[in-house]
């Protein structure tokens, strides 16, 4: 992850649980590239055709809800998506994303603001949401030095791997 991303948005409700991330019919599989391949499908059947790489989820409240797997946020990072932008996530969801590297945002005021198909642009580093498209600015809720390390490395795993290759 870079400090800056850019991307389009793809906006979806309050209260996306796991099972509409990654139907529970895919679970059988841990390959990202399949998981990718079905991401959101049961809210369009053809948004894993849609999307490019870099392009954002903006959702409502309680994203990520339902069931603890990490299969949710590892189909959104696998298909390319640049972040997921919510007001609000589910606990789990939020630490499963973080233990994976997929870059979350929570703000309020931007899951409000932004609309389907705006342009974005994400400073990681401070917080900021620039609305490119309706030329307006929204604050996020910025990580803490140490979960940024973690999300830049791609991950819990790739970060342990570094840290040990840098001690030994």
């Amino acid at each position: 992850m870079t400090n800056k991303i850019n991307g389009k948005v793809w906006k979806f409700g309050d209260d996306i649980n796991t099972d509409l991330i990654i139907p529970a019919r895919y679970l059988n599989t841990t390959k990202p590239e399949e998981l990718a391949a079905h991401l959101m499908e049961d809210a369009d059947t053809q948004f894993p055709k849609k999307i490019s790489p870099g392009d954002l989820i903006v959702a409502g409240k309680n994203f990520g809800c339902g069931s603890s797997r990490e299969h949710a946020p590892l189909a959104i990072k696998a298909a390319g998506m640049g972040a997921v932008i919510a007001k609000s996530y589910a606990r789990i969801f939020f630490r499963n994303a973080i233990n994976i590297g997929l870059p979350i945002l929570e703000s309020e005021t931007a899951a409000e603001k932004i609309e389907p198909g705006n342009q974005v642009e994400i400073d990681f580093k401070t917080g900021t949401i620039k609305n490119l498209t309706k030329n307006e600015t929204y604050p996020a809720t910025v990580f803490p030095e140490f979960m940024q390390q973690l999300i830049n490395a791609g991950g819990l795993m790739a970060w342990i791997k570094k840290e040990r290759m840098t001690h030994e």
